[in-house]
């Protein structure tokens, strides 16, 4: 059970039927199609879509109660029993739920964003914090105006901490949900490029990610990308721990070292951890994993044990076997410029492969942008690089662009699928390495499908 029914009244006091009776609510649904048992039911309203219209299918499915947007007719088939809170906003009610249900369960709360590695590190926190308390983390990528409050409306009652990532594409998103959240601990992973059609540039970008301190107090602890200096006006915040390669930093990461299936690095106090994730960039995710969870008196061996059982959302630079024995890095979740020049210099510190092939697709979002933030991608391609394959109207410059600079590298551009994958055949063979990556809408996990 999350709360009974007249715990919502307490909250919404517009109500119909039995609503302060107290009727067990053991979960949220705001997709009438799910099926549930004993469910409130918010029918959320869109563009093109008002959940009200499907109140009958969430009544069949198992809700006994539901939030009602008080200018809507009620359907005359319910109750008159069934219990209805009558509001003016049926997402804002979601929203305000969320926030109490928060305040009464009263966990630690650990709030994560960034342009890029949100997830990432999202995951590497739920695993090493699950070694010690009672954690319920998103699910996927549950992170927005919607998706956030449902998380936190999905915890059980004895959740000792929560793990929210917080998304966003436009300003005064990420404080709306700082503050429903209210974060004891928050963390900013990178500032890349992801959204910049929208806020205009990276120091927009990193204005909107700062919003996650609008719900934090005075007491919170923020842990940040030293090395950002787009985020450099947070070091002189009280309780702010800076991570990164560079001398000065408060949590300084040496001797990072990649090889075939993992990342190995020191911290300045001599200690040494090692991530089942390929890539500097992870070595920096992990470190603010670790450096919150010394915070709260985690040990180190149960960091390290934590982060080798590491089990992450998938699509984020996952390596999978191919046909042939060929190996694969399934990077197809998402893509800004940032994370792409990331992975690409991942692929080139990789050894034991004697073919190496880079496969690219459109990066969404970048607006005006864009032509430049694609041609930049081809500063990181390199003769390493013994193929390169793109798709995509936008992807199409960087395959232009490492043309005309780049010798000993055959480059290739395609605009179907089909033609792609039928390319890609003559290059299965055991010592070849892949790897796919593009934003979320160019669907490339369908290639990795047929040659999986």
């Amino acid at each position: 059970m999350l709360f009974t029914t007249n715990w919502i009244s307490t909250l919404f006091n517009n109500y119909k039927g039995v609503a302060t009776d107290e009727i067990k609510i053991n979960e949220i649904v705001t997709d009438s199609r799910m099926p549930s048992t004993k469910s409130l039911f918010i029918p959320i309203q869109g563009e093109n879509f008002d959940g009200h219209d499907y109140i009958k299918e969430a009544f069949n499915n198992g809700a006994i109660a539901a939030f009602w947007n008080k200018s809507k007719e009620v359907p005359s088939f319910l109750p008159t029993e069934f219990p209805l809170f009558y509001v003016e906003d049926t997402l804002e009610a979601l929203q305000k739920l969320a926030a109490a249900y928060r305040s009464e369960i009263n966990p630690v709360v650990i709030g994560i964003t960034g342009s890029n590695g949100k997830t990432t590190t999202k995951d590497l926190v739920a695993s090493v914090m699950k070694t010690t308390y009672k954690t319920h983390a998103t699910n996927g990528n549950f992170n927005n105006e919607i998706g956030l409050p449902l998380t936190i409306l999905a915890m059980p009652r004895e959740t000792e901490m929560l793990v929210l990532e917080m998304g966003m594409s436009n300003f005064g998103e990420i404080e709306r949900l700082s503050k429903i959240a209210l974060p004891d601990y928050a963390i900013i992973t990178n500032i890349g490029e992801s959204h910049i059609e929208y806020l205009g540039t990276r120091k927009g970008i990193a204005k909107a990610k700062t919003e996650i301190v609008k719900g934090m107090t005075d007491k919170g602890y923020l842990l940040i990308d030293g090395d950002e200096a787009l985020l450099s006006e947070l070091h002189n915040r009280n309780h702010v721990i800076t991570c990164g390669f560079k001398a000065g930093n408060d949590v300084e990461i040496k001797n990072t070292i990649i090889s075939h299936n993992h990342t190995e690095f020191n911290l300045a106090d001599n200690s040494t951890f090692s991530i089942p994730l390929l890539g500097k960039h992870h070595a920096l995710n992990a470190t603010l994993a670790i450096t919150l969870a010394k915070q709260l008196k985690i040990a180190d061996h149960t960091i390290q044990q934590a982060l080798s059982s590491l089990q992450l959302t998938s699509m984020r630079f996952e390596m999978i076997a191919g046909k042939n024995g060929v190996s694969i890095i399934n990077d197809a979740y998402n893509a800004s410029p940032t994370s792409m020049k990331a992975a690409i210099e991942v692929v080139k510190q990789m050894e034991g492969f004697s073919t190496k092939i880079l496969i690219l697709g459109d990066i969404l979002e970048l607006g005006e942008h864009s032509q430049t933030f694609h041609e930049s991608v081809s500063e990181v391609i390199d003769g390493s690089i013994s193929v390169l394959f793109t798709l995509g109207d936008q992807a199409k410059m960087i395959s232009e662009k490492v043309n005309s600079k780049t010798e000993g590298t055959i480059v290739k551009h395609f605009t179907t699928k089909e033609e792609l994958v039928d390319d890609l055949a003559f290059y299965l063979k055991e010592d070849t390495l892949l790897l796919f990556k593009a934003s979320r809408g160019m669907q490339f996990e369908k290639m990795i499908e047929q040659i999986n």
